[in-house]
């Protein structure tokens, strides 16, 4: 019963983690299309909520429910498809996390913009486009990291 318990936990946080993920990125860039910086900067300040409450919290949840689950099974973490999902996961990490600053700049410049009646700086533009290149290295390793939760394929690291 446990294990059903630590399952559904597991896909809740992987479904929260993907799908907030996969909002946030078509929101900031439906507002980004519009060069309006007052549509920008309330768009950016409703994602960095969402990726506080909902990304940080899953991000967190994740390797807890997910070492609890193995533990419960009896899978060692050093089965290949397990290593491998753990080093995707760092990788999503290691990309998520520059996004989010870079959000919370955007959000900012966009303020600004917004209040001074002035366009969007060129510094926005320069984050914008670094944003959006960090979202598609992230996405991939989240659909890595769902296929061999899925599939968990026999694959030897060690």
């Amino acid at each position: 019963m446990l294990e059903e318990w630590l399952l559904l936990a597991h896909v809740i946080g992987a479904t929260v983690l993907f799908g907030t993920g996969a909002g946030i990125a078509f929101f900031m860039v439906m507002a980004h299309r519009t060069r309006d910086p007052a549509l920008i900067a309330h768009v950016a300040g409703t994602v960095v909520i969402a990726d506080t409450i909902f990304t940080a919290t899953a991000a967190i949840f994740q390797p807890v429910t997910g070492y609890l689950l193995a533990r419960a099974i009896g899978w060692e973490l050093s089965e290949g498809w397990i290593a491998l999902s753990l080093l995707l996961y760092i990788i999503t990490g290691l990309f998520w996390l520059p996004v989010v600053w870079i959000q919370i700049r955007l959000r900012d410049l966009a303020r600004v913009a917004e209040k001074s009646g002035s366009g969007l700086p060129p510094a926005y533009f320069s984050l914008y486009r670094i944003w959006f290149a960090c979202g598609f290295p992230a996405f991939f390793a989240v659909i890595g990291i769902l296929w061999l939760m899925l599939t968990k394929p026999s694959i030897a690291l060690f």
